[in-house]
């Protein structure tokens, strides 16, 4: 297990990342276990997520594993290639994009907020269709508001929209 990579990173390494992402899986399933059950979910409790989580880290923890067993996956990327310059303007949108989540949530409501936010961060990652960009914010979220208050029966805030939705 001594082996090293030629640009230096070795498999205990490898295997180190793999066997931590493996145990934090399997933290995640144990709180998802003592988490109680509640009365109020007939299908879908709490726990769903927390075990889907739990259970995809296990997996990707067992295949980093076996992958830093049959020689690890690290290497120089320095070497391989150079780093793009930081994108700014990139960040300062997606930042943008949290900070209006934040800030207009309780007073616009979930609909429009997160509308908002999804224009900013589909401008962040290039588009030039703010337009298209909106109409697909709306619709989205919109389903996904209609989705936790109708079908869940959780509401995440209409905000303006409350007499319309």
């Amino acid at each position: 297990m001594n082996q090293t990579f030629p640009q230096g990173g070795t498999p205990r390494a490898d295997l180190g990342v793999g066997l931590f992402v493996l145990l934090l899986g399997l933290l995640a399933l144990y709180a998802a276990w003592a988490i109680p059950d509640s009365p109020l979910y007939a299908q879908v409790g709490a726990k769903a997520v927390p075990y889907l989580v739990g259970a995809i880290m296990v997996v990707l923890g067992i295949g980093l594993s076996a992958s830093a067993l049959r020689g690890g996956w690290s290497q120089d990327i320095e070497e391989a290639m150079e780093a793009p310059p930081t994108n700014w303007r990139a960040l300062g949108l997606l930042g943008a994009g949290l900070l209006v989540q934040i800030a207009l949530i309780d007073w616009l409501g979930f609909v429009i907020a997160a509308t908002i936010q999804y224009v900013l961060v589909c401008s962040a990652f290039g588009s030039r269709k703010p337009l298209r960009d909106l109409a697909i914010g709306i619709v989205v979220t919109l389903g996904a508001y209609l989705a936790f208050s109708r079908l869940l029966g959780v509401n995440i805030g209409a905000g303006v929209l409350e007499g319309i939705l």
